[in-house]
């Protein structure tokens, strides 16, 4: 009877049921039990028989075969188990020739006894196998089982990663397991994935069951298996999240031009339409917001700017800094830099907290971003005035095109290299020397000016952001509120808003947005800027309310002078 790995079982109906149930071809399986055999017999019987398996798929078995060569003489003492001499062969009643390879099937005791047994009487001088028959269908039975087991396995994570290699660069959903080393690792139903402590939103938790959505970013072909990397912190998952969520983005009608984010604070998209009846930014933000909450919540609150694209840089920029409004816009084509200036009372809405609108904005765009207030700028040009008026052969004239080609200070004109100014219109190239000498100079005294102006510049601001909130007058309040400038107060107070609380107590969103100039997208970030305000200055009271209380308990325990 033919070797096999348990007896009296037709290994059709295993093939067939572990090839449904482990999603593995059958004709790999049938690979790796031929080879199981062939391992388990090269043990028993020796690793330098010429053994082979085949399986045969109408009994179910693995059957298994030698190869023996006839020669006139061994001359390999190593290979003369896969040799029979010529002579011997005639004994047998072979009719053979020097050269021929005849192939005997092994059959052993343990399945099959009496076929052993008369292969042992006929052949077993030849095939060599008499001490070794007893006991090989268990051993063959093991080591088919264990071969087959890390086949399968290996077959198996074949598949995880065929099935998974082609999702690279796409959002999937699974469950959190476990925790190694701050790492998560995520159940995906077939697969288990690895969330990284470097892809993960700091102020993201999560707990075993929790149901995570992540960005794929790699999958990596390992030893153990493959290793799907996900991501919470790419700006892909921003985009693939629009994708599920815009139709319009799905069917290319509307296109994500750029997207900038700071994972857990904020993110900036801009979006561009194909079609001129499709509003871009209306279709991501959806009826009522729906659209654009649904990436919120799946975000855990992250906020989030649609922007309009525009080909013209300078728009496009001016957007991406909204909802802060910018005053004009000085182009550095040369260094990829924009000077954007803006009101006093909007440029800490468009640097943002800790710099991060203006920040996005850059990542957005691509453009080197810098913004001056117009007060600033104004304290810029008057110190450019004096610093290079300072310097031999500057008129009027000249400093106005210093100015204009980026020359800010004598520093700027001492640092330049001679052939640029050179080429600046109204300069004399034979007065170069001196006029950079003289920079050089005026450089010095710039600088210690420069070091006094932004001293006493942060100490008015400072004195300014401390004064009591019941000094201040209404307007004063309200343009303390973020993203309230001179022109919106004008606007809100035609609309009947007069005082920070009209807003913060505003329970409909709707009227806000119809006073004119607002919209519904101001009007939300006004109102929730607005109730800050009042926390921050309740905060703010209560501190300089105590430091007068203590103030005054301090100067009424002084002791009166003694009378003489």
């Amino acid at each position: 009877m033919a070797s096999q790995t348990l007896p009296n079982i037709n290994l059709n109906l295993v093939l067939d049921q572990v090839a449904k149930d482990k999603g593995i071809d059958r004709s790999v399986l049938i690979a790796t039990l031929e080879d199981a055999m062939k391992t388990a017999a090269k043990k028993h019987f020796g690793q330098d028989r010429n053994l082979e398996a085949k399986y045969d798929s109408e009994k179910g078995v693995v059957e298994l075969f030698q190869a023996i060569s006839v020669v006139e003489q061994i001359t390999d003492p190593i290979q003369a188990v896969n040799q029979l001499i010529l002579d011997e062969a005639r004994k047998k009643g072979m009719e053979v020739e020097p050269g021929d390879e005849l192939v005997f099937q092994i059959f052993y005791r343990d399945e099959d006894a009496a076929e052993a047994k008369a292969q042992d009487d006929q052949y077993g001088d030849i095939l060599k196998l008499k001490t070794f028959r007893r006991g090989f269908g268990r051993i063959a039975a093991q080591t088919a089982k264990h071969v087959i087991l890390q086949r399968t396995r290996d077959a198996e994570r074949e598949n995880v990663y065929n099935e998974y290699k082609d999702r690279k660069n796409e959002v999937v959903t699974g469950i959190a397991r476990r925790f190694e080393r701050g790492n998560i690792v995520v159940d995906l139903g077939r697969a288990e994935a690895v969330l990284p402590v470097r892809e993960q939103v700091p102020r993201e938790t999560y707990r075993p069951g929790d149901r995570v959505q992540a960005f794929v970013i790699d999958v990596l072909r390992e030893s153990k298996g493959p290793q799907i990397i996900l991501s919470r912190a790419s700006v892909n998952l921003l985009t693939k999240l629009f994708e599920m969520e815009v139709p319009e983005i799905a069917e290319g009608i509307v296109v994500i031009e750029a997207a900038a984010r700071e994972p857990g604070g904020r993110a900036k998209i801009a979006v561009s339409s194909r079609d001129s009846d499709v509003d871009p930014v209306g279709a991501c933000v959806g009826m009522k917001g729906s659209r654009v909450q649904a990436v919120v919540q799946e975000l855990r609150g992250e906020k989030i700017d649609i922007v309009p694209f525009d080909e013209d840089p300078a728009r496009f920029v001016c957007s991406a800094l909204a909802p802060a409004e910018v005053s004009r816009v000085i182009i550095d084509e040369a260094n990829h830099a924009m000077e954007l200036i803006v009101p006093d009372d909007q440029l800490s809405l468009a640097i943002g907290r800790r710099g991060q609108n203006v920040r996005l904005a850059a990542q957005l765009s691509g453009w080197k971003l810098d913004i001056n207030s117009e007060s600033r700028v104004k304290e810029m040009r008057e110190f450019a005035n004096k610093s290079l008026g300072s310097l031999p052969g500057v008129n009027e004239m000249l400093i106005e095109t210093l100015y204009a080609h980026g020359f800010r200070q004598s520093r700027d004109v001492a640092e330049a290299q001679p052939e640029v100014l050179a080429q600046i219109p109204g300069i004399d190239t034979a007065r170069i020397p001196a006029m950079q000498e003289a920079a050089s100079s005026r450089a010095v005294d710039d600088a210690a000016e420069l070091a006094r102006l932004e001293y006493e510049r942060e100490q008015a601001r400072l004195l300014e952001a401390r004064r009591h909130p019941d000094e201040l007058s209404q307007p004063e309040r309200l343009a303390r509120v973020r993203g309230v400038g001179e022109k919106t107060i004008e606007q809100l107070g035609v609309g009947g808003y007069h005082t920070v609380e009209d807003l913060a107590h505003e329970k409909d969103i709707a009227k806000l947005g119809e006073v004119p100039g607002i919209g519904i997208k101001k009007a939300r970030q006004i109102k929730s800027a607005a109730e800050s305000y009042l926390l921050e200055e309740a905060k703010l009271r209560a501190e300089l309310n105590a430091e007068r209380a203590i103030a005054a308990g301090s100067a009424s325990s002084q002791p009166a002078e003694a009378k003489l």
